[in-house]
C-alpha cells in the first residue's frame, strides 16, 4: 500500500507525524529567535518596523 491508502484506511494518523515536538525542530526555533533577536539589534525603527510585518506575515502564513 501506498502513503495515500494506509491513510485513507486508518492506518496512519498525521498526528504522529507532528515534528513541532522534536528535539532538532525546537533547536531550529531556539536558533531562529536567537538569529531575529541579533537582527533586530542592529536596525533602525523603520527597518524593525518593516521585519516585524515581514516575520508576522512569514509565522501567519507557515500556521
Amino acid at each position: 500500500m501506498n502513503i495515500l491508502e494506509e491513510f485513507w484506511y486508518g492506518n496512519i494518523e498525521p498526528a504522529e507525524y507532528d515534528t513541532s515536538s522534536g528535539k532538532e525542530y525546537k533547536e531550529l526555533l531556539q536558533l531562529i529567535s536567537r538569529n531575529e533577536d541579533k537582527l533586530l539589534a542592529t536596525m533602525t525603527e523603520k527597518q524593525k518596523e518593516l521585519f516585524t510585518k515581514y516575520a508576522d506575515r512569514v509565522r501567519e502564513y507557515r500556521t
